[in-house]
């Protein structure tokens, strides 16, 4: 229902804040729906990449089903860390029941994938669409897997994404980039302060869109 008509949603979240707030918030959520297009087109191409050349190196050393698994290659690079290792457990299976060897060669093979993958194609892609921070990447696979199981390991990374961005535009930008303001402001000053940073940032937004239009 989320996806079929997200719209209605989005008006509802911003509904629920303060109207000198709601523009502010407009923009947080065109934030997140930016880094998460972002974040999901790199891993696409990512996963593309990464079937390709598990397709070709599973042919090359003929291990049976070489499509098969290089498709579930592929998907897992979705979860990081833990994904690749799981992904290389079905072929090095079918593998060692023809010849050991084979067995030796998919996890050589796998190994140059993920280095490839780690030190080229994630660095590459990543840094053009949305950079995620390995320690809180791993955290948050570790609670939501345990939380949820299988599913919290694929939704881990984009709750991530969308974490980052309410950090930076939340905390940050909106609180400790202004705390010496907030500081000062006591009581009932506190409120009206932060309703004016709101504001301000607001009509900054508003002036740099006219400009760049025009």
């Amino acid at each position: 229902m989320l996806l079929a008509n997200p719209k209605t949603y989005r008006k509802a979240v911003v509904s629920i804040f303060p109207q000198f707030y709601r523009y502010r918030v407009q923009e947080i959520l065109d934030s997140c729906e930016l880094s998460l297009v972002g974040w999901g087109v790199g891993i696409a191409f990512n996963m593309l990449i990464i079937s390709t050349m598990s397709f070709i190196g599973l042919s090359i050393i003929d291990v049976p089903l070489p499509i098969g698994n290089a498709l579930i290659a592929g998907i897992l690079t979705f979860v990081p860390t833990v994904g690749p290792v799981l992904s290389t457990v079905p072929p090095v299976v079918l593998g060692f029941l023809e010849a050991p060897w084979k067995a030796g060669a998919v996890i050589a093979l796998y190994i140059v994938i993920q280095q490839i993958e780690s030190n080229l194609l994630t660095p590459m892609v990543m840094k053009r669409q949305v950079s995620l921070l390995p320690a809180i990447t791993l955290l948050a696979q570790l609670i939501c897997g345990t939380l949820f199981g299988l599913l919290g390991l694929f939704l881990a990374l984009p709750l991530v994404v969308i974490g980052q961005v309410l950090l930076k535009e939340l905390v940050i930008k909106d609180i400790m980039d202004n705390w010496i303001g907030l500081h000062r402001s006591k009581g009932n000053d506190l409120l009206p302060f932060f309703a004016r940073h709101v504001i301000r940032i607001t009509r900054q937004n508003i002036s740099h869109s006219k400009s760049i239009q025009i």
